[in-house]
């Protein structure tokens, strides 16, 4: 970082643990105002605290697939006059799991209120006030899934919805080309994150046990991105002018 962000403010939403809470933190250290979104406020207490350490932090406990909370919100963040110009859109749900016909269409639904319309209704709240500053940075967290969709047999919702998202940012990032505020995907990598453990801690035969199998070798390997090795390639991009990119995580 060249400091080119100090100043500004981001709100990073699944800011309570893993990718959301070392995103939060690198982007504090380099002087950036974070507003931190999650459902679990004793989670967004501990990552403000961290990031108090290097500047300041607003916490806004949320449910980003409640509509109506992310409403709340966005409510809040005017009524602090806060004016966002950094949205990381990171939370997400990895469930459910498991042979398609036997999934619970509301938790299918569900899924995709989370990883998509969550994220949506927090970029629509926020891009009029970006586009009127003529400057703005949205990055949507998604997954390499999304490049080979057929290798993650059993996670059928988390697989569309982040194809889906990507889908939206890109669309997006070409309609906004020109106006200051960019759009673009991030791919985190094999991040070691709670979503992680918990689908280790799933039964095989609930998960499917090729995919179970999968998540406890790579865990056991050795060979998972630490959360904040992954934040930090996030975060340097964000000073680029660059619209309309999937960045993929590489190691500085």
């Amino acid at each position: 970082m060249t400091g080119d962000l100090r100043g500004r403010t981001a709100l990073v939403s699944g800011a309570g643990r893993g990718i959301g809470r070392s995103t939060a933190i690198a982007l504090a250290h380099d002087g950036v105002t974070v507003i931190l979104l999650a459902r679990t406020e004793s989670e967004l207490n501990e990552t403000a605290a961290l990031a108090r350490e290097h500047g300041e932090a607003m916490v806004i406990s949320t449910d980003v697939g409640d509509p109506a909370s992310v409403l709340r919100a966005l409510d809040a963040i005017r009524d602090a006059g806060g004016a966002v110009d950094i949205l990381i859109n990171n939370a997400a749900v990895v469930w459910p799991l498991g042979a398609t016909a036997t999934v619970d269409p509301a938790e299918w639904r569900a899924a995709m209120q989370v990883n998509v319309f969550g994220a949506v209704q927090l970029t629509l709240g926020l891009l009029p006030g970006m586009l009127a500053r003529g400057w703005g940075r949205v990055v949507n967290v998604s997954s390499g899934i999304v490049s080979r969709p057929g290798s993650m047999i059993g996670g059928n919702a988390y697989a569309t919805s982040k194809a889906a998202l990507e889908g939206h940012s890109l669309n997006l990032a070409a309609e906004l080309s020109g106006t200051g505020v960019t759009v673009n995907v991030y791919r985190p990598g094999t991040v070691d994150t709670e979503m992680q453990a918990w689908i280790r801690r799933q039964p095989g035969e609930q998960s499917g046990e090729a995919l179970h199998q999968r998540f406890v070798d790579m865990h056991e390997d050795g060979t998972l991105i630490t959360p904040d090795e992954s934040a930090r390639s996030m975060v340097s991009h964000l000073v680029s002018e660059d619209t309309g990119q999937v960045w993929n995580f590489a190691r500085s």
